[in-house]
């Protein structure tokens, strides 16, 4: 699968949010601007669903916050590069500065899964996740990703 079908490059950031909370709402005020028809709050509350379940922090200071939206009919990604690393409750305890979430459908599960194994695989190769930290602004960050 390739990245960009689902990562505009709008949908692609360098910030300092400094929170989990503020992160996942700068992802949902991103995502809400692919989808007008909802709210950044409806994004928001899936997002927090699926971490209330247990974090999508997966060690290495990477975390891939997903949720399932009724209303959607494509998936989106949105990639933030945090300035910063902020908590996130990752499983190895470390804070996170990168994040690749994913908004899908309800409906394709199966789509979900692999989608998020496909940015898995892409996010657990070093080299990769080295350039990504290396990068200066939302084009590098997205060309590093996408390549």
């Amino acid at each position: 699968m390739e990245l960009s079908t689902i990562l505009q490059p709008e949908c692609t950031t360098c910030a300092t949010p400094g929170s989990k909370k503020k992160v996942l709402e700068l992802i949902s005020d991103i995502a809400a601007v692919q989808y007008p028809t909802l709210s950044s709050q409806e994004i928001f509350e899936s997002l927090l669903a699926r971490e209330k379940m247990g974090s999508t922090g997966i060690g290495n200071g990477i975390a891939i916050p997903h949720g399932r939206l009724a209303n959607i009919d494509r998936p989106v990604a949105v990639l933030v590069k945090c300035e910063v690393p902020i908590p996130f409750d990752a499983i190895d305890k470390q804070p996170v500065d990168i994040l690749f979430a994913l908004l899908v459908p309800s409906e394709q599960c199966e789509q979900h899964l692999a989608t998020l194994s496909c940015m898995a695989e892409k996010l657990n190769d070093k080299a990769v996740v080295k350039q990504l930290r290396k990068t200066s602004n939302e084009s590098e960050l997205y060309q590093v990703i996408t390549q």
